[in-house]
């Protein structure tokens, strides 16, 4: 039984007339009887009682009518649907976040993304750091990462999207709260609010660095896994830490963010996923994001703490 078989049957049982039914096909009429023949024959019952005015349906007949409205139905939205797949308009899309950019970006890029792809089940992941992004789009658990550089696999496309720079979060009472902007070597006795050195953040390896370039050590108060964590052990006083621009985002009653003087170190974001990967909801998708990323710059953030 053939898709095209079901069709020319239902199209003479709504017609209830061959000739009919054949002008609605754009067909020859006696090509249209003989498939009808061939699907009886096959199915071994009599589907239509042929008069020399009307067709009407047997028993057998009314049910395949409804049976094969339904399949019809079925395969011409199976058929929309691989249209619309290979259009990157459905399917599954999995995106992760890496700390700060789970409070700058991804509220934008989540709603570009579900506006730009409304068929698309999106599944999005924040706070994740950078190796678990990694791992995740290596296993195929993440499409696409937002995550801090380096990144060292050959099996990833890594693309630098933005930098933003560094600035300080202090307690709102500290005594560098009153000052526009804060340098680095005024922390270097500070205690830190680190993240967790032992989970391979980049963030946490960067800091370190620029504190080291400052000719200090940071001394490690506490350490967390999660950026609003971080900004609200800072609150609490337990000590001040450096941070993207974007972080400022996070508001935290105690907590108060300075630009750093000078020309400020600046941390970088990037999109990665899995090189080779052609799936079209990826391409739509990276459409989508690159515009999202451009309207919503990090140094925004800069410009609203110096009002601060």
């Amino acid at each position: 039984m053939e898709l095209r078989h079901l069709r020319y049957f239902v199209a003479v049982a709504e017609e209830r007339h061959f000739g009919r039914a054949a002008d609605r096909l754009h067909i020859a009429q006696p090509p249209l009887s003989q498939q009808i023949k061939r699907l009886e024959a096959e199915l071994g019952v009599t589907l239509l009682h042929r008069t020399t005015r009307r067709v009407e349906l047997s028993p057998a007949g009314a049910l395949l009518l409804e049976r094969a409205r339904s399949i019809i139905d079925a395969a011409d939205r199976a058929a929309d649907d691989c249209r619309r797949a290979a259009r990157g308009e459905i399917g599954r899309l999995s995106v992760g976040f890496t700390g700060s950019t789970t409070y700058a970006l991804l509220p934008s890029v989540a709603a570009a993304l579900r506006q730009g792809l409304a068929g698309v089940e999106l599944e999005l992941h924040g706070e994740m750091l950078t190796p678990a992004q990694v791992n995740g789009l290596l296993n195929g658990q993440l499409d696409l990462g937002f995550l801090r550089p380096p990144v060292r696999s050959r099996d990833l496309t890594v693309e630098i999207i933005r930098s933003e720079p560094l600035i300080a979060v202090i307690p709102s009472e500290h005594r560098l709260a009153a000052a526009n902007e804060i340098g680095i070597e005024q922390l270097a006795d500070e205690p830190f609010v680190a993240y967790a050195s032992h989970l391979r953040s980049v963030l946490a390896d960067f800091v370190a660095q620029v504190c080291a370039d400052h000719g200090f050590t940071p001394k490690v108060a506490m350490e967390v896994t999660e950026t609003a964590t971080l900004v609200s052990f800072v609150a609490a006083g337990i000590g001040v830490s450096l941070v993207p621009a974007s972080v400022a985002g996070v508001m935290v009653a105690g907590a108060s963010y300075r630009p750093l003087t000078g020309i400020a170190p600046r941390v970088q974001i990037a999109l990665a996923w899995r090189t080779g990967d052609e799936s079209p909801v990826l391409a739509k998708a990276l459409t989508i994001v690159h515009s999202a990323a451009l309207a919503h710059p990090a140094d925004q953030f800069i410009s609203r703490i110096s009002r601060l």
